[in-house]
């Protein structure tokens, strides 16, 4: 669901996740009452559950929390990461780099998210590394379903670029700029893609 295998709003098929999973109904619905009260599924009476949708004001809202983990976190790793840790997440970019000369959407992103939880975790705060899981859980259905144009896929491989050169640079202030923009390019993509929902849309969420 978080990597988009199903769309927001989508059916949670629950008899086919029981049997690909190997367990019981029981244990799945209470999987889904944790998922529902961290905001990522939708629990209808009687109708099962789905994907939960996200209105526009949910979606600008998570992107400026994440907006402040992430340039906190780019801080604090640029005066904790390890040169090992600089030069696992510069394999990861070159990683991301070949996906996305070969056109690979799904592995870029995968490779991209990598990159972004290793500088997180670089910044060795437990605090910063919980609320930001929390944060980016809801966020990332987004980014697999919101289509990348080559002319903004060019412009955020350029964005990745100037992040490992900040880094390896341990220039956090400037390291910190850098990851605002890139979230706030983000966030103003899946806005204009029409991800969210409008306000009033009568989606009904579970927030615990």
């Amino acid at each position: 669901m978080l990597d988009g295998e199903i769309p927001p709003g989508g059916r949670i098929p629950e008899r086919d996740l029981c049997d690909r999973l190997q367990i019981s109904r029981t244990p799945l619905r209470e999987a889904l009452k944790v998922l529902a009260a961290e905001g990522l599924v939708q629990l209808l009476p009687n109708r099962g559950s789905r994907a939960a949708k996200l209105t526009d004001k949910d979606m600008r809202d998570l992107f400026e929390v994440c907006q402040g983990l992430e340039a906190l976190a780019g801080e604090l790793a640029c005066e904790r990461i390890s040169d090992s840790e600089i030069a696992e997440i510069a394999q990861a970019h070159a990683a991301m780099l070949q996906h996305h000369r070969d056109g690979d959407l799904i592995q870029y992103y995968r490779c991209n998210r990598a990159i972004h939880e290793a500088i997180v975790a670089a910044a060795d705060n437990p605090v910063l590394t919980g609320l930001y899981t929390s944060v980016t859980a809801r966020i990332r259905r987004a980014r697999y379903v919101t289509p990348m144009t080559a002319q903004r896929w060019a412009v955020a491989v350029q964005e990745h670029e100037a992040i490992l050169n900040a880094l390896q640079r341990r220039d956090g202030v400037g390291l910190s700029h850098i990851l605002r923009a890139h979230l706030r390019h983000k966030r103003e993509e899946v806005l204009q893609a029409g991800f969210a929902e409008t306000e009033g849309s009568g989606v009904t969420r579970i927030t615990a």
